[in-house]
């Protein structure tokens, strides 16, 4: 499939891709990419399929996601990219670079792991929500937002939300996400990695303290697929942690990306 995605940077400087998470797009990384390519990155931020400006498809599920990223790799003819991705973005990463390791430089993973998740309702809720705005018959963006609070309640998650809408034309709205194809699958989006493969290469594992995406109980499992990983928590951010702990973050990811020492777990 070919990805819409974005690039900052010099082409020819070491390619680091950023993969978004669920309900996401590459809007939410734009910040980010462009700071940390001043740090000699030539970055690309892509939408994943059914995401932003990128295809839909009624196939949704990380063997589609993984041979997207590997398309995506080919088609820029990048040699060794580093791979950051969260949540979603994160499993994607991991399993390319647990097929493909010889492809990769190095992984950085967000607020994700290797084990199944379980149908969240959480998730569910948010796609049902976003399929009860009546978009036909909204005329801003604010009324859209008023629609999604009567059913997500936290303001930034509506907010991360809203950040999948536009103007189709003058005066009318839609989502570009494809609520029905993600519906049809978000099964698909809680299954494990389940593999003997390892990855023998740099890794950083960020966490959330206040997230339960990864717990010291799979610090295990992570090292057995990732033998390099150091793991380390921003404790006061949740799943969300780039967004929630912006700086802190930067300075942990931008440390691993240059080969700067990490601080202390």
């Amino acid at each position: 499939m070919d990805l819409f995605y974005r690039r900052y940077g010099s082409q020819g400087d070491q390619p680091l891709i950023i993969l978004h998470g669920l309900f996401g797009i590459s809007d939410n990384w734009v910040t980010f990419g462009r700071r940390i390519a001043d740090e000699g990155f030539d970055v690309i931020i892509p939408d994943q399929r059914n995401h932003g400006a990128s295809p839909h498809s009624d196939t949704f599920n990380y063997l589609a996601l993984t041979d997207d990223l590997f398309e995506l790799i080919h088609n820029l003819k990048l040699h060794e990219p580093i791979l950051l991705g969260h949540s979603m973005g994160g499993k994607v990463a991991m399993r390319l670079a647990l097929e493909n390791p010889g492809l990769i430089y190095s992984l950085m993973v967000v607020d994700i792991t290797l084990k199944a998740y379980g149908d969240r309702p959480h998730h569910r809720n948010i796609i049902e929500a976003m399929q009860s705005v009546d978009l036909e018959h909204t005329a801003s963006r604010q009324e859209v937002e008023d629609q999604l609070a009567k059913r997500v309640k936290e303001i930034r998650i509506r907010q991360f939300l809203m950040k999948n809408l536009h103007w189709k034309q003058r005066g009318q709205l839609e989502w570009r996400i494809n609520l029905q194809g993600i519906a049809q699958n978000l099964s698909e989006m809680f299954d494990a990695i389940e593999t003997q493969d390892t990855f023998d290469k740099s890794t950083l594992f960020v966490r959330g303290g206040q997230s339960d995406y990864i717990l010291p109980s799979d610090y295990g499992q992570i090292r057995k697929n990732f033998p390099l990983a150091e793991i380390l928590t921003i404790e006061e951010a949740s799943h969300w942690v780039h967004a929630e702990a912006p700086e802190q973050f930067y300075l942990i990811a931008s440390g691993f990306l240059t080969g700067r020492p990490l601080p202390n777990r």
